[in-house]
């Protein structure tokens, strides 16, 4: 039962200080990890402890899937290099600077450990700093690549956090064997997670299901195909990301609106609540760990400070030589240019931003909890790992706006150009649907609906205030629900038959949207 009221007051907690990250316009997890810290000094909280073989699967895979759905496998093919540099070069120039000052400040760590260290804080978290950019609307290609980055940076640092941990465990550490066990783990990830989402849609289409049971086929894929990566011995993060980019391919055409709807709904709620709790439990971790420094504070204060200026100038100094580097190619070689669209050249506003963006977040908490107990210097380290994340959170995370504001970086209509561009061409084969059939009143209404909409997008016009048409249907929907609500209340209908009618006004309520119904 302690387990339970402590499970729910974290997420009471965590809706609360959501609630106020939104008001003060600061991200999220800023809030979430000083309100986990703050809790592990509150009389009474119990102790919550996860076993570490869990940490990583419960924490990072759902929310991984999540971002590699959205992912736009175009969009990272154009920016291929920038992704990949950062994925793999600025991931291990942190690594190796990390793992440089621990020794530095605490001599006796063993190199294994001070790696280990490195492949934790390596891997910065895009959710953070994208949930702040998205509201001042930065250059798309920005966007692209710090999301990009997210999805292949993790598995680079936990492919070398994974060997860090067996030479730690073995004692011993070889280049030779290293090098294409790392190969065949990341192809081996690849093509298993492409099997898994062919498998996953064959018989998804055999069988109709219920949506519940469908949603829950979603987080049982998710979480078994990770766990198959683990028993194979391959990438479980380059498993779930094969796999969500390739269920986001195929699933548009195979799911129906209402499932697809109540689907990222659900995976909304669970995104966030695991990203919640991994910030309150490692919170709560860290009383322990405080209790066992006791006497040692002066090396673990400087090992927990040079590991946040390593991690913040090392992606800096990197991300501002390669822009250097790109800016020089292209004046030499030309832009490149993708699909026969010339991408601009790197600027050294774009350069800071995208280095300020580097935040640290679930995976670096979720690979903290995922040491072993008996992993030398465990607590140093995950001292270290969770101040980085506070500080790179909350000094980045809050000043990542100004910085923007301050560089001038102008806006970006690229994906509102393409929303545009989208609608028009399926307005238009809505429309020769329509003309194709016999004609009548209704097809007629539609017609002139889809008409007036397809001439807002020809003229790059955006949709209107809700007037006419649509703000009819809203105000109708509003009466009707009044209504049913009296009829529930005073008996005359039930709650089966109140539930049938809220639906149906729901989809009412939908259809009434400006942009579906310009008139």
């Amino acid at each position: 039962m302690a387990l339970f009221e402590t499970i729910i007051g974290l997420l009471l907690a965590a809706a609360l200080l959501t609630a106020l990250a939104h008001r003060l316009k600061v991200p999220a997890p800023a809030l979430l990890a000083l309100g986990g810290l703050a809790a592990a000094f509150i009389p009474g909280v119990p102790l919550v402890t996860i076993d570490p073989q869990l940490a990583l699967a419960l924490f990072v895979a759902p929310v991984l899937l999540d971002a590699a759905f959205d992912a736009s496998p175009r969009d990272l093919r154009d920016n291929l290099v920038p992704v990949a540099t950062l994925a793999l070069v600025a991931v291990g120039i942190t690594i190796a600077a990390v793992a440089v000052v621990a020794r530095w400040v605490l001599p006796e760590i063993p190199w294994a450990a001070a790696i280990a260290l490195g492949a934790i804080v390596a891997p910065p978290d895009a959710a953070a700093a994208t949930a702040v950019l998205r509201r001042l609307n930065p250059p798309h290609r920005i966007m692209v690549i710090l999301e990009g980055e997210s999805l292949f940076n993790d598995a680079s640092a936990l492919l070398v956090f994974r060997l860090a941990l067996a030479a730690a465990a073995t004692g011993s550490f070889s280049l030779a064997s290293a090098v294409p066990m790392l190969l065949v783990t990341a192809v081996g990830g690849a093509a298993l997670g492409w099997a898994a989402a062919r498998l996953y849609f064959a018989f998804t289409r055999r069988v109709s299901l219920e949506m519940p049971i469908s949603v829950i086929l979603q987080f049982l894929g998710t979480f078994g195909v990770w766990i198959l990566a683990e028993a194979l011995h391959v990438s479980a993060i380059i498993t779930v990301v094969a796999y969500g980019m390739t269920l986001a391919r195929h699933a548009p055409r195979s799911t129906g609106a209402r499932r697809r709807i109540a689907s990222y709904a659900v995976w909304e709620v669970a995104v966030f609540v695991l990203n919640a709790l991994a910030f309150l439990l490692i919170g709560l971790e860290m009383r322990v760990i405080l209790g066992r420094l006791d006497g040692a504070w002066e090396g673990v204060a400087l090992l927990a400070a040079g590991t946040c200026l390593a991690v913040i100038l090392a992606r800096l100094g990197w991300v501002m030589a390669y822009n250097a580097v790109a800016r020089l190619a292209m004046r030499r070689f030309g832009p490149y240019a993708p699909r026969g669209r010339p991408l601009p050249a790197p600027t050294v506003g774009g350069g800071l931003l995208i280095s300020w963006s580097g935040m640290r977040g679930i995976v670096t908490l979720a690979t903290a909890l995922a040491l072993p107990e008996d992993f030398p210097f465990r607590d140093p380290i995950v001292f270290a790992a969770v101040c980085v994340v506070l500080v790179t959170l909350v000094v980045q995370g809050s000043t990542i706006g100004p910085l923007l504001r301050r560089l001038g970086l102008s806006e970006d209509d690229t994906v509102e150009a393409e929303v545009r561009l989208a609608r028009l061409k399926t307005s238009k084969a809505a429309m020769r649907a329509l003309e194709e059939t016999p004609a009548s009143s209704a097809r007629d209404s539609l017609l002139r609906e889809m008409k007036a909409r397809a001439k807002l997008d020809e003229e790059g016009i955006e949709a209107p205030a809700p007037d006419g048409t649509a703000a009819l249907q809203g105000r109708a929907v509003e009466a009707a629900r009044d209504v049913l609500e009296a009829l529930r209340q005073d008996g005359t209908i039930g709650d089966d038959a109140f539930h049938v009618l809220e639906e149906e006004l729901d989809l009412m309520e939908l259809a009434a949207d400006p942009r579906v119904r310009p008139v």
